[in-house]
């Protein structure tokens, strides 16, 4: 009973990626070996990264955009100076740096 109580009230605070974690670790017995910590954190890091997930996907459904994109769909010829094709669009969302020039 406190389980599904506890699933009930991850829910209510749409704690949904840490529900699904603990769900997870509970049905797999490998997790039995972690400690408390251990468990913990991988649940937080669950909850952080669906979070996130959730962020761009709104993002994205907001841009409205007519085609689908994604930095790994590019392929355009690079600019001058750039390291990858995707820099030239978005060298600071891509985490590029220019390339030394000769």
């Amino acid at each position: 009973m406190l389980f599904e109580q506890t699933i009930e009230k991850m829910n209510a605070m749409k704690l949904f990626g840490m529900r699904d974690a603990l769900l997870e670790q509970m049905e797999l017995a490998s997790y039995e070996e972690l400690s408390f910590e251990e468990r913990v954190g991988m649940l937080t890091d669950r909850e952080w990264i669906d979070r996130e997930n959730r962020k761009l996907e709104r993002r994205m459904k907001a841009a409205k955009l007519k085609i689908p994109a994604s930095m790994e769909d590019k392929t355009i010829a690079p600019a001058a100076g750039w390291t990858h094709p995707s820099c030239a669009l978005w060298p600071t969302a891509a985490g590029c740096r220019t390339a030394p020039r000769s």
